[in-house]
C-alpha cells in the first residue's frame, strides 16, 4: 500500500512535469516569430545607432563644433538609439512586466551608483560642459591647476594636456570647472611685460627713447595697442623700468619668445650707446685689523 502511495505521487508529479515542459516548448513555439523579430528589430537599431552617428559626425563636422562635442554627441545619440530598440524588443516579447522590473532595478542601481560614485559622475558632467564650452576647445594652449600645456583630448573624465617637455597630464574636469584658467589660444595678441635697470647717471628720457624704439622696430603695434614705458623705483644700484607691448602670442613659447626678442634688442641698443646695465655689488667689511693684516700677507708674498 505504501508503495503504490508513492509510486501513484511520483507519477502524478511526473505528470506535472511533463505538462510545464509541453506548455514551455508550446509558448517558445508560439512566440518564436515575435522572438525573430525582436531580435531583428534590435540589430536594425543596432545599424540605425551606427550611422546615426556618422550622419551626425558630418554635421556636427561642417558646423565648426569642437572634436570633444563630436564624440559626446555621438555616444549619447546612439545610447538613445539602441536604448529604444532594446525597450521596443521587449514590447514585442510581451515582457511587459519584464521592462516594468528593468526600469525599476535601473532606478535603483542607477541611485546606488550614483552615490558611490559621485566624483566620477562629477567629472562626467563636468566633461560635458566642458565640451560645449566655447572658451576651452581641443589644439588650445591652457594653463591652470598649476600646469599649463596643449589641450589634446577633452573626455567624459579628464582634460588632457601635453606640456611643453612633452609628458601628458590628465587633469579630472572638475578641477577644470571649479578652478582660474587662462587659455592663451582664445585671442591672438597678448600684452608681453620687459622688466630691466640703467644706471644712475644714464638720461632717463634718452633710455626710454631708445627702448620704444626698439620695441616699436621689432613689434608692430596695431590699432588701439601701444608701447607703455614706466619708471618704477629706484634700485640698490639701477633705476628699474618696465616696457610693455603686443605681440602675437597663442602659447606660452610664443611669450618666451617675444620677451627673447625685445631683451637682445634693448641689451644691443644700449651697448651702442654707452647706457650701462648695471649688476649688484656687494662691498664686505672684514674689519680693520684683519684687513691689515691680509695687506701685509700680500706684499710680504711680493
Amino acid at each position: 500500500m505504501f508503495i503504490f502511495s508513492i509510486s501513484s505521487k511520483f507519477g502524478k508529479l511526473k505528470d506535472e512535469l511533463l505538462g510545464k515542459v509541453i506548455n514551455m516548448v508550446d509558448s517558445v513555439i508560439l512566440n518564436l516569430p515575435n522572438f525573430v523579430i525582436a531580435i531583428l528589430v534590435f540589430i536594425l537599431f543596432l545599424i540605425i545607432a551606427k550611422y546615426a552617428g556618422r550622419i551626425l559626425d558630418r554635421i556636427l563636422f561642417k558646423t565648426a563644433a569642437q572634436r570633444s562635442v563630436r564624440i559626446i554627441s555621438i555616444k549619447v545619440a546612439k545610447v538613445i538609439i539602441i536604448s529604444l530598440g532594446f525597450f521596443i524588443a521587449l514590447g514585442i516579447l510581451n515582457l511587459d512586466k519584464v521592462l516594468t522590473s528593468v526600469l525599476g532595478a535601473a532606478g535603483v542601481i542607477g541611485l546606488a551608483i550614483g552615490l558611490a560614485l559621485q566624483g566620477t559622475l562629477n567629472n562626467t558632467f563636468s566633461g560635458v560642459i566642458l565640451s560645449f564650452l566655447p572658451r576651452i576647445q581641443i589644439g588650445d594652449w591652457l594653463e591652470t591647476n598649476d600646469f599649463s600645456g596643449k589641450v589634446i583630448d577633452i573626455d567624459l573624465r579628464s582634460v588632457v594636456l601635453q606640456t611643453a617637455d612633452q609628458n601628458i597630464v590628465a587633469i579630472p574636469n572638475s578641477k577644470i570647472i571649479d578652478s582660474p584658467f587662462k587659455n592663451f589660444s582664445r585671442t591672438d595678441r597678448g600684452r608681453i611685460t620687459v622688466e630691466c635697470g640703467v644706471g644712475y647717471e644714464s638720461d632717463l628720457n634718452k633710455v626710454q627713447e631708445l627702448t620704444e624704439q626698439i620695441i616699436k622696430k621689432n613689434f608692430e603695434q596695431k590699432s588701439g595697442e601701444g608701447i607703455e614705458f614706466y619708471y618704477t623705483g629706484f634700485g640698490d644700484s639701477s633705476i628699474n623700468f618696465i616696457v610693455r607691448f603686443w605681440a602675437n602670442v597663442r602659447n606660452q613659447k610664443d611669450v618666451f619668445v617675444a620677451s627673447h626678442k625685445a631683451i637682445l634688442g634693448i641689451k644691443k641698443t644700449f651697448d651702442e650707446n654707452n647706457i650701462n646695465i648695471p649688476f649688484p655689488i656687494r662691498t664686505l667689511d672684514f674689519g680693520k685689523n684683519k684687513f691689515r693684516s691680509e695687506t701685509i700677507q700680500i706684499a710680504n708674498k711680493e
